[in-house]
């Protein structure tokens, strides 16, 4: 793994179990574009450390009927997500209107120190009791709803899936290793992390498996998953925010709330903080690698139309018959 300081530490390969080296040991195994091995674990591909936060989070996380998990792929709107549904479910505990004093959290914490990585944070501690978290506990993860703790999927827990369009996914996740790894990624072709991507082959991939697992899961069971994409979150945040207010049971949200939170949760504001600009989390991440362009259609400053046309095919053969569409 490169050296770079804004690696985050469960991108590396330090600190496994004895368990956990038995295990990859075992396991295929393929050359990364963002790392220099994945795995692949229950049909998904990971570095060797969020192996090592899933079993840990498999065995030991025992969900309770009040959570709210926020899942995602990577680069998938995971910030924004965050930052929404914290603003949301604590608008009572931290008014957004005190946003205009500078007494808000999210105006002092990057969005993912307020919110807990499950895996991420199991890698780093083991041990962490996650029944000290106040109530309704708020966390996010990547895990494919496969391979979820098993105490989450048997509980009437909450879980809120967001989707992005594959295109603009992949080229955010494209950016985001150049950034983070620039010394695996420099010599490494774009052409080819597109046809890696189209054979499942990136840190949680394949992105089909883990969007229709959560897409079917949302249709059997819309009281216990809410299905939302990317680009309603951009075109319509204030009714999507609703949405998710309403399936959480968060009670009335009034207009000048909502359009508060809008606020408050924007790119704009986000990015602009000090805290998301020169701050690191603990991992060693530098906050500001979450904040890019947050565009929709951005893959188009990236992807050539050969290499586009390339994913959309994929994408159209592995959703076909599922009911979910991605255009252009």
């Amino acid at each position: 793994m490169s050296s770079s300081s804004s690696v985050p530490d469960y991108l590396r390969d330090e600190n496994l179990t004895q368990k956990t080296k038995d295990l990859i040991s075992s396991l295929p195994s393929e050359k990364g574009w963002l790392v220099c091995q994945m795995y692949q674990f229950q049909g998904r591909w990971h570095t060797q450390a969020l192996l090592k936060g899933i079993l840990t989070c498999q065995k030991q996380f025992e969900a309770k009927d009040s959570d709210i998990i926020l899942v995602t792929n990577p680069k998938s709107g995971t910030t924004w997500l965050k930052a929404l549904v914290f603003a949301l479910i604590n608008r009572h505990k931290f008014p957004v209107y005190s946003s205009s004093s500078g007494e808000h959290p999210l105006l002092v914490t990057n969005p993912h120190s307020l919110v807990p990585f499950l895996e991420g944070v199991y890698y780093e501690s083991p041990d962490f009791d996650f029944s000290q978290l106040s109530s309704p506990r708020l966390m996010n993860t990547h895990i494919s709803h496969l391979s979820l703790p098993e105490s989450v999927k048997s509980s009437p827990c909450k879980i809120v899936y967001c989707c992005r369009k594959p295109k603009d996914m992949f080229v955010s996740l494209w950016h985001f290793g150049k950034k983070l790894a620039p010394e695996e990624t420099a010599d490494y072709p774009i052409e080819k992390a597109v046809e890696a991507f189209c054979q499942g082959k990136f840190i949680g991939g394949p992105f089909w498996d883990h969007v229709l697992e959560y897409w079917y899961a949302s249709l059997e069971n819309p009281n216990k998953v809410l299905f939302v994409s990317y680009e309603e979150l951009k075109k319509k945040t204030g009714d999507t925010i609703k949405r998710i207010a309403e399936f959480l049971g968060c009670g009335f949200v009034g207009e000048e709330e909502v359009r508060a939170i809008v606020k408050l949760c924007s790119f704009e504001s986000l990015s602009s903080l000090e805290v998301n600009r020169e701050g690191k989390l603990p991992s060693g991440m530098e906050t500001r690698a979450f904040f890019r362009k947050g565009e929709v259609g951005g893959w188009r400053d990236t992807l050539t139309e050969s290499l586009a046309e390339v994913i959309d095919r994929t994408i159209e053969e592995k959703f076909q018959g599922s009911g979910l569409k991605f255009s252009c």
